[in-house]
């Protein structure tokens, strides 16, 4: 197509591989750009890697945790065998393949750093130093994801931290490893490299909690569970300053005065939009923050509704499954459909693979009642069901709903425990349905498996007196 296409894709990430095979799917001409490797982010530095570490020690866990299996197990995660594992996932950190499937849906992959350079005009600074210029006729599309967050601590840049990207493709197990952050990032990779044989771990929270956004209960186990396997947890803490020591090691400060010591330390305190080098000023939007989109992932404040955002540059769901939707949604908005997107509003899955896992999706119960909700919360031990007896002995895991007892629909709801990630699809359809609690009654599960566990849930609802 020359250098003008119906659609300009930045950023060939999960996100914007989605936008633009679907556009090409419905017939538009597509140019996807990317600096780096397509795929992005989750394929070579967050989901596939970091799953890819921590799936060996779950098993070892879960295996020691049944009283048949305990004595077969009789050694600790093979951490070569374990990277070589992980540097599969990440397909050895070539994209050869994902390119492969960008050409097969019709899409032209562009290679440089894509810049706006005005109203649906897109620069590009190939790796061999040559400019091209790129103009749309429909839609450009931001789709560049975002890095990780260093936080405002004293000499933190200067004593070379980890982050996600350090982490996930590390050749190598330190001794002992500080964790800045309780959050997800934080909380599975202490986790995996405790396990791969770190000798001392210790997480650091700002917060009075691990998983502070999610219910208490969930970062309450998780909490017992690290201690439990010998991972330190320090909650309500600021880290103040960090300084790396001339034999390698990193001391971390804290607010209450202790000092914390480690072979690396992992800064793990969030995620920043990847918008400061996106040419926004040249229409009139500034640069470094979020963009902020309406249902149909326009970019607000850009005249003629051109510029669209998806993923997390636009802030609204920082997680991968969430992007691709918003895509897939795009896909149907620049092929003139009515659509909107709007379970980012309402019904968001996220999962934390760690041992316990923690899935959620919807409002927690502070969440629903701050939006004014009357609800009604459910709980129920994973333990007192058949299956989660059968998983072995002190298997530690609950699940909650929080029920909207006005409509009588489930508003959200929390599973932590073995196999928590595949319960939180049927909570997700739940919300997304509108299904009310007396029609989940006629959804019956089978037994014994966990799923089991909503019919408790049930019965707790109905001994309420259906308040």
């Amino acid at each position: 197509m020359g250098d003008r296409y119906d659609v300009i894709v930045l950023g060939g990430g999960a996100v914007g591989e989605n936008a633009a095979g679907y556009a090409s799917e419905d017939g538009l001409s597509v140019a996807l750009i990317e600096r780096e490797l397509v795929g992005g982010e989750c394929s070579y530095w967050a989901c596939m890697p970091s799953k890819a570490l921590l799936r060996p020690g779950e098993v070892l866990a879960e295996a020691r945790r049944v009283p048949a299996a305990a004595a077969a197990v009789t050694g600790r995660v093979d951490p070569e065998a374990t990277f070589k594992s992980r540097d599969a996932f990440a397909s050895g950190w070539d994209d050869t393949h994902q390119a492969v499937w960008v050409d097969s849906v019709g899409v032209d992959l562009i290679r440089g750093v894509g810049r706006l350079a005005g109203p649906r005009r897109v620069e590009v600074d190939h790796p061999d130093g040559a400019r091209r210029t790129l103009e749309a006729d429909r839609a450009v599309v931001l789709a560049t994801g975002s890095r990780a967050a260093m936080p405002p601590v004293d000499g933190l840049a200067d004593a070379h931290p980890w982050d996600n990207r350090d982490i996930t493709t590390a050749g190598r197990v330190p001794e002992r490893l500080v964790v800045l952050g309780g959050g997800a990032v934080g909380v599975e990779m202490a986790q995996a490299f405790h396990r791969l044989g770190a000798r001392e771990v210790t997480v650091v929270e700002l917060f009075d909690r691990l998983l502070a956004a999610e219910e208490p209960f969930a970062g309450d186990e998780l909490r017992a569970a690290f201690e439990a396997e010998g991972i330190g947890v320090h909650t309500g803490t600021r880290a103040v300053a960090a300084v790396r020591r001339d034999n390698g090691e990193i001391a971390l400060r804290l607010d209450d005065g202790r000092e914390l010591v480690g072979d690396e330390l992992l800064v793990a305190t969030g995620r920043r939009p990847a918008t400061d080098d996106l040419g926004l000023d040249t229409v009139g939007r500034e640069p470094g923050g979020s963009l902020e989109v309406d249902d149909q992932l326009r970019v607000l404040g850009v005249e003629g509704g051109w510029l669209y955002a998806v993923g997390d540059v636009n802030g609204r769901a920082l997680l991968t499954h969430q992007g691709k939707y918003q895509a897939r949604i795009l896909g149907d908005v620049l092929a003139g459909r009515d659509v909107e997107a709007w379970a980012d509003h309402r019904a968001v899955p996220r999962v934390v693979f760690t041992d316990p896992q923690v899935a959620a999706v919807g409002l927690t119960e502070r969440r629903a009642r701050e939006a004014g909700l009357p609800v009604t919360v459910l709980s129920h031990r994973l333990a007192h069901t058949a299956a989660g007896a059968l998983h072995g002995q002190d298997t530690v895991g609950t699940a909650q709903v929080v029920v909207d007892t006005a409509r009588r629909t489930v508003a959200g709801a929390t599973f932590t425990g073995p196999n928590a990630a595949e319960l939180v699809h049927a909570a997700t359809i739940a919300i997304v349905g509108g299904v009310t609690v007396d029609r989940l009654w006629h959804a019956v599960p089978a037994f014994p498996t966990l799923s089991e566990v909503w019919l408790r849930l049930l019965e707790a609802e109905r001994h309420t007196g259906r308040t």
